[in-house]
């Protein structure tokens, strides 16, 4: 069987539980993956300066140094997409995850297979080859080969999977999107795999960030009962 990853992107993976990173590496290495672990923050934090991985899946239940710091370390210093490994079914936590700047996460217990589902989509995504030419709409420039957002001529920081929904929005102005739709478009997370509050979390970071007013946006409307749309 061709591998899914020919080209050996990086993973670190970082959770306490010694089987679940031999599972979860064993299953990743067999995709083609160049697999790192970690067992803890500290292990981890010097595994993202020396391996320089592409993708983390990280656990947020780790010892001494939690996986909220290292996701904070991780957004501070640049946007490699991580997915959060947490055995915390309460939406809060998950929500908390997603505010820092995750990109997805998998509760606890979970299917080996799902999980490396999640990491091919979200590399493939962000490594597709973009169209030459940019996204613009009303103020906001996308610029997709260098992964560049402007608005109203400012430069905008933006995690890659805030990009990824920002350039989705820019690229289908005016139309609704539920928030299943996007999950799939976006995410490529069937929504039964999924909470609907990881689109809403991202939507609110974006407002945050682009929006004069978070509470009055003028770009990103919400459609209530059905979804968001980009543009009045």
């Amino acid at each position: 069987m061709a591998l899914q990853n020919p080209n050996g992107q990086r993973i670190l993976i970082v959770d306490d539980e010694p089987r679940i990173l031999e599972v979860v590496a064993t299953y990743l290495r067999r995709d083609g993956y160049q697999v790192e672990t970690a067992v803890d923050g500290e292990t981890a934090r010097r595994g993202l300066t020396e391996f320089k991985p592409d993708l983390v899946v990280l656990d947020l239940m780790l010892p001494a140094v939690s996986g909220f710091e290292v996701l904070n370390d991780i957004r501070r210093d640049g946007d490699v997409p991580v997915i959060l490994l947490t055995a915390r079914a309460e939406e809060s936590d998950r929500v908390a995850g997603l505010e820092l700047g995750a990109d997805d996460y998998v509760v606890k217990p979970f299917s080996p297979r799902e999980l490396v589902a999640r990491v091919r989509t979200i590399l493939r995504r962000s490594t597709a080859k973009p169209p030459s030419d940019p996204y613009e709409y009303d103020g906001i420039v996308i610029d997709t080969t260098r992964r560049v957002a402007m608005v109203e001529e400012e430069r905008v920081e933006l995690t890659a999977k805030e990009f990824d929904l920002l350039a989705f929005f820019v690229a289908h102005p005016l139309q609704v999107f539920s928030r299943g739709d996007l999950l799939d478009r976006v995410w490529g997370s069937s929504p039964e795999w999924q909470d609907p509050a990881t689109v809403t979390v991202h939507v609110r970071r974006i407002r945050q960030k682009i929006e004069a007013d978070s509470q009055d946006p003028r770009w990103i409307q919400t459609v209530w009962g059905v979804g968001y749309r980009l543009g009045s």
